[in-house]
């Protein structure tokens, strides 16, 4: 018989966070998903974020707001992208001392995708070009190969 396994709430919240986090990825990077996967990847990327929320820091409430602003940017869903690119830069400003270099290249990015699908030239331009100098100040050459990977990947409304 398996032994029963026990968690402290924080340790929960930090489980599902992931958890759902990774299932949130594994449909965005899915190239034909059905109208009930984007509903799912939807619910994965809200579930996550709420139990980012509670497991903890700024950090991850800024990263939960990134994967909704790229989820809603996927899902064509125009205004909650950008108020989650935006949520996800205010996040970025109130606790610089809390962010890794690549927060701010993600950031970035989450905020030109947006405004490029919106229509908006000279903001998205704008913002790429501030992903780009931030994505290229990734000290850690993974993280950085990660970011330039999504960077250069997806939709970008002509814009790229």
């Amino acid at each position: 018989m398996a032994e029963e396994k026990t968690y402290t709430l924080s340790q929960a919240q930090l489980h599902f966070a992931i958890d759902f986090n990774n299932q949130a990825w594994e449909l965005l990077e899915k190239p034909d998903r059905t109208s009930d996967e984007n509903f799912r990847m939807l619910d994965f990327a809200h579930a996550s974020l709420a139990h980012w929320r509670s497991a903890g820091t700024a950090a991850r409430h800024q990263r939960g707001e990134w994967l909704l602003a790229r989820v809603h940017t996927v899902l064509k869903n125009l205004d909650q992208a950008l108020l989650h690119a935006k949520r996800c830069e205010e996040l970025l400003e109130a606790n610089k001392a809390e962010m890794s270099d690549f927060d701010y290249a993600f950031t970035y990015e989450a905020l030109s995708r947006a405004h490029a699908m919106r229509g908006d030239r000279f903001e998205a331009k704008k913002f790429i070009e501030l992903a780009k100098k931030a994505g290229e100040a990734i000290k850690d050459a993974e993280d950085r190969e990660i970011f330039f990977r999504e960077f250069d990947g997806g939709e970008w409304n002509g814009m790229k």
